[in-house]
């Protein structure tokens, strides 16, 4: 174990009676407490104490995600491929997200609403990739979404001098922006086939293209090519985000290692990222240590010491000691290359490995980070497989530090046997211009469970943000996959 992080306070106190107790016995009796330290290394944490109390609200209906009618929920009647044989396939689709105005509100493309999400036939987890949806403004049934296809050709990847894009194997969650010159700039992650045997380990990398689009006719829009294809950020070298050689490079394969989900964003002229992620070595990395770090548990000492108890016995130790879940940040440049490596905006060290889908806006001179998670990530006792969240954190400024909304971070929880059709996840939240609703998206029904029902757009609702609280909107269900409540 590496313990060259430890406070030089908590470690100053515990020697300090070591000496008073004296003697060698006494010394070892106290030498367990060496291990504990405050560390928060200057980021903001998920806290043991907050998961905790988030069980107590549970089935409180400001949470909850609302009930669908199973019988009113349709495939996305366009997404359908043709195999080789030109048989017809019916697609899966899950993530999903808008294009979007840097403010975050949804763009409007020549008149109409465009999203882009992954799709893939059902059962064949390897055939995971981008594509783009759009429909017409002011069109609300999910009949009104049309199909593009696939972003990317097979082999638009072959980009010359990209070290990353040509081991790509599948493409993974991001986001979309509309420019200030009119185009549409698409973030997304590159993910590597997972083969340890040649050392590629399933690296995840940060990626940008420029989406270039066309009219053939007065309905139609076509995605006609893209330009500008290149990664941007794969980890660095481990010092502030963990790489995924650093993962599995000595044989590790429990560990869950993430960077991706990249959400694109704007504060005063300059470009970010913001991602999924795990926390490199300088930041707090995962590790026995991590559970002799109050700053992860929150709450009081005696909370501390008794839930550390418990953790140090619990079966959960060994995937608590690898949880090092991240929401980070990295600065672009304005064409769109890594500018600046940033400190993590928060971590769930000693919870989970998993937080997904960084979702962030400003609203009301307040920054609103948004993320999604699993219960069967996390190593809270009373959170169990079927516990689904979005979390909710809110700031003065984009770097933080991060408050819990709501008091403990629950913005929205499900607990659905994962075989219910009309179980969600991927929650996704879109503010919407002069409005304290905003728009909740995400994707329904897991994928190849069943033979008719497909993954597919959930009905999306609304909620409500006003300062450091949120509550879903009473009988606020709108279509499947809306993104605006206007309409």
């Amino acid at each position: 174990m590496n313990f060259n992080k430890l406070s030089k306070q908590a470690t100053v106190v515990t020697l300090s009676t070591a000496i008073l107790l004296g003697g060698s016995g006494s010394t070892f009796a106290k030498q367990k407490d060496t291990l504990d330290h405050r560390e928060t290394y200057d980021t903001s944490q998920i806290t043991r104490s907050d998961m905790h109390k988030m069980i107590d609200q549970h089935g409180d209906s400001k949470y909850t995600v609302p009930e669908f009618d199973e019988s009113t929920i349709k495939n996305i009647p366009s997404a359908i491929k043709y195999d080789e044989s030109g048989n017809k396939i019916d697609l899966d689709v899950w993530d999903t997200w808008p294009l979007q105005n840097a403010d975050g509100t949804v763009a409007e493309y020549n008149g109409y609403h465009i999203v882009f999400g992954l799709a893939g036939k059902p059962k064949d987890a390897s055939d995971t990739f981008i594509y783009m949806f759009y429909k017409k403004v002011g069109e609300t049934s999910i009949d009104a979404w049309k199909n593009a296809g696939r972003v990317f050709d097979d082999g638009d990847k072959n980009v010359p001098n990209d070290p990353y894009l040509k081991h790509q194997s599948e493409e993974w969650s991001g986001s979309a922006t509309f420019t200030s010159d009119g185009e549409v700039r698409l973030f997304y992650t590159n993910r590597e086939a997972f083969t340890p045997d040649s050392g590629h380990y399933g690296k995840q990398t940060l990626t940008t293209a420029q989406v270039n689009l066309s009219e053939p006719d007065a309905k139609t829009l076509k995605v006609d090519g893209v330009e500008d294809y290149k990664s941007i950020y794969e980890g660095g070298d481990s010092s502030v985000y963990q790489t995924v050689d650093k993962a599995f490079g000595e044989g590790n394969f429990a560990d869950n290692h993430t960077l991706r989900d990249p959400h694109y964003v704007e504060d005063k002229g300059r470009k970010y990222l913001v991602f999924e992620a795990n926390t490199g070595t300088e930041y707090g990395y995962q590790g026995e240590e991590s559970l002799y770090n109050s700053a992860y548990y929150g709450n009081s000492n005696k909370f501390f010491q008794d839930e550390k108890s418990k953790l140090l016995k619990s079966p959960k130790k060994d995937l608590a000691t690898l949880a090092n879940g991240a929401l980070g940040i990295i600065e672009i440049n304005d064409d769109y290359t890594l500018k600046n490596e940033m400190k993590p905006l928060i971590v769930s060290n000693t919870i989970t490995d998993e937080i997904e889908r960084p979702n962030i806006f400003k609203k009301d001179g307040k920054w609103y980070l948004f993320t999604s998670a699993r219960g069967s990530k996390m190593t809270i006792d009373g959170i169990d497989d079927q516990d689904i969240y979005m979390l909710g954190y809110v700031s003065n400024s984009l770097t933080g530090p991060y408050k819990p909304l709501n008091e403990t971070g629950i913005v929205l929880h499900q607990d659905l046997d994962p075989n219910d059709i009309t179980w969600s996840y991927a929650h996704y939240a879109i503010p919407q211009k002069d409005s304290d609703n905003v728009v909740i998206t995400s994707y329904m029904t897991n994928r190849g469970y069943f033979e008719d029902h497909k993954s597919t757009f959930a009905p999306s609702f609304s909620l409500n943000i006003k300062g450091k609280k949120t509550s879903v909107v009473e009988d606020s269900i709108l279509e499947q996959g809306q993104i605006t409540h206007n309409e």
